[in-house]
Parts: C-alpha cells; sequence; structure tokens
C-alpha cells in the first residue's frame, strides 16, 4: 500500500510538470511593435485574438469567469459579458498586475439587468495573474477562474499594455 501512494504522488507530480511544461510552450517569438486596433474575444475556444490593420498578428489563451456559458446577466453571476465595448482605461493598479478596462456595462447590459430587477457590475478587465502567483504561468489556463473578467499571463498584459490604446475596439462572442 505504501508503494502505491508514492507511485500514484509520482504519477501526479509527473503529469503536473507535463502539464506545466506543455502550457508554457515556446514563449513569445516575435515582440509586437504595431498598435492593434481590434480585439476579439471568443469564449468558446477561449482565446483573444488581436488584429493591427486588419491583420490578425496574436492569439492569447484566456481564462474566462467561472460560469463561461452565456452572456453576463448581472452582478455577481461570473459571466463574462458578450457584446461589443472598447478598452476604456489602463492601469498599472491592480490586484492582477496590469489591466486593460472594458467599457462593460453597455446600454444593453444595462437595461437586461434593470429587467431583472439586479444591479448590472462593472469593472469588467483583461487582466493578469495575481503578482504573488505570476510564476502559475499558463497553467492558468486549466479553469476558468475570474470573476467575469478575461485573463492572460503577466508577460502577456504587459505586451497588451503597451500595444493596445484606449479606444481600442473589442467584441466579445460566445
Amino acid at each position: 500500500m505504501k508503494h502505491m501512494r508514492r507511485f500514484l504522488a509520482f504519477v501526479i507530480l509527473a503529469t503536473f510538470l507535463f502539464l506545466a511544461f506543455k502550457l508554457q510552450g515556446p514563449g513569445t517569438v516575435t515582440p509586437l511593435k504595431s498598435p492593434i486596433d481590434k480585439l476579439v474575444v471568443i469564449k468558446s475556444d477561449r482565446k483573444l485574438l488581436a488584429y493591427s490593420n486588419g491583420r490578425l498578428i496574436r492569439i492569447y489563451a484566456v481564462s474566462l469567469g467561472k460560469q463561461p456559458m452565456g452572456d453576463k446577466k448581472m452582478e455577481g453571476d461570473n459571466k463574462t459579458p458578450e457584446g461589443k465595448y472598447t478598452i476604456n482605461h489602463k492601469s498599472h493598479y491592480s490586484r492582477y498586475h496590469k489591466n486593460l478596462g472594458i467599457s462593460y456595462p453597455n446600454n444593453k447590459d444595462r437595461r437586461e439587468a434593470a429587467r431583472l430587477g439586479k444591479p448590472v457590475g462593472g469593472e469588467i478587465k483583461i487582466h493578469g495573474l495575481p503578482d504573488n502567483l505570476s510564476f502559475i504561468g499558463k497553467l492558468h489556463l486549466l479553469y476558468d477562474w475570474t470573476a467575469g473578467c478575461v485573463a492572460v499571463t503577466n508577460d502577456e498584459i504587459d505586451e497588451l499594455f503597451q500595444i493596445v490604446p484606449i479606444g481600442t475596439p473589442i467584441e466579445i462572442k460566445q
């Protein structure tokens, strides 16, 4: 029984290390210099697409809200909203490294929350990981963990922070 537990612990550790290595991937190959003029999040694929001059130039894997399926209806539902928004601010001061603010809620979102008699919420961001957990890297992709935001690694939010101007349109699709 003792050997079986050791073997099981070894298998779990080996699996964890394999996933950590596999998810880290080769990293960013070429630094982006062109400003991004459009972002698209495809929730079902867990992808953030970055465009410059109509050309797809980068794809980021993302984690979403804890309840990723369906559109955000109200504060606290842990869903990532769907619709057309803009990047409306940037912040170095965040619980999650850096962030890009998304202009949620729009008028449609406000009407839906009002129809339900619930608060609409806000503070939806594209953000990195907490600074004290940055070592997790791409392992954060193993599950959806945000309260409705779009999460990338700290290196990726650093890159996006530099090349995504305020006012950039972002569409979030199922």
